[in-house]
């Protein structure tokens, strides 16, 4: 097969891997940077250009579409649906996973486990949204951050306020969140392929911090997940529409709890961790799904 890799940048771990398994199992593999694509739409035949050639000979595409780039990034990926190219992960499932808000909303809509989450435009609610997930101490995120980028936890009601009014001061969305405090700064790494949990992961924050994304610092070990925990992670990515994703679970005394679904997972933690070829796990999924005409959505929404 012929496979194309949306990535901004050819020596990322990940995409380094998804290179190598795909050469080992006999794929061409090229990778390429959404933002150096520029599409032709027509209603006959749309293509797709990259440094002045035309990309019309891929069987599958991997997106690894990172946050910053979304629109384009899925206006690409989409563009490719519609000339028929298998998607790994469909750009409507991307874009639904991405604004944290709604991807909240349509698991909550399916009963799956949630932290207690609130939502205003005003500050003049602030004080009931604080009440709505229990006051202090809180989470408050930014409906954009990403790797823990806008991420806040607020251990008084004074700071809560402090800290709301300070990101709608500066027109940004927000959410706020029941803070976990049994989960101990730890949360667990679901990675999904298909409708499996392939391999899982306890990330750990570094002391002093909460936050225990990688990127922050946090570390990373094996985990055993229950039943349960394995069951919330496929319902959740079947809820977003993704093949492959990292689903992020909270242990609450209440059982586990949905923090994000991310639709371009790292692998560099998840494979050292498990010791597992996740990379090989993804394009043997390809190899079994991709087929032209797969596209649920053909490029719509």
């Amino acid at each position: 097969m012929k496979l194309g890799i949306l990535s901004r940048n050819s020596k990322l771990y990940s995409t380094r891997r998804l290179v190598e398994a795909a050469e080992q199992r006999g794929h061409e593999v090229r990778v390429v940077d959404p933002l150096r694509c520029y599409m032709n739409i027509t209603a006959h035949s749309p293509q797709i250009h990259y440094k002045g050639d035309i990309l019309d000979q891929f069987n599958a595409v991997i997106p690894r579409i990172g946050a910053s780039i979304t629109f384009y990034g899925t206006a690409i990926l989409r563009q490719f649906e519609m000339m028929n190219v298998y998607p790994l992960n469909e750009s409507v499932a991307i874009s639904r996973s991405r604004d944290k808000l709604r991807s909240l909303q349509l698991l909550s809509r399916r009963g799956i486990g949630l932290p207690v989450t609130g939502f205003a435009h005003s500050p003049d609610d602030i004080d009931d949204l604080l009440a709505t997930v229990g006051g202090a101490p809180c989470v408050i995120k930014l409906l954009e951050g990403t790797q823990g980028l806008g991420v806040v936890l607020a251990e008084t009601k004074q700071a809560a306020e402090s800290v709301i009014q300070a990101f709608m001061g500066l027109k940004q969305h927000i959410l706020v969140q029941e803070y976990i405090q049994e989960a101990k700064g730890s949360d667990i790494r679901c990675f999904v392929i298909g409708d499996k949990v392939v391999a899982a992961m306890k990330r750990q924050a570094k002391d002093g911090e909460f936050r225990s994304n990688l990127h922050r610092g946090g570390s990373a070990s094996l985990c055993r997940i229950t039943p349960e925990e394995r069951a919330t992670a496929v319902r959740a990515a079947k809820v977003m529409g993704l093949n492959v994703c990292g689903v992020d679970l909270l242990r609450s005394n209440h059982g586990a709890v949905v923090m994000e679904v991310n639709s371009s997972p790292g692998l560099e933690g998840i494979e050292n961790a498990s010791g597992k070829d996740v990379a090989g796990m993804i394009i043997e999924f390809i190899e079994k799904n991709a087929k032209p005409n797969r596209t649920k959505t053909k490029g719509s929404g």
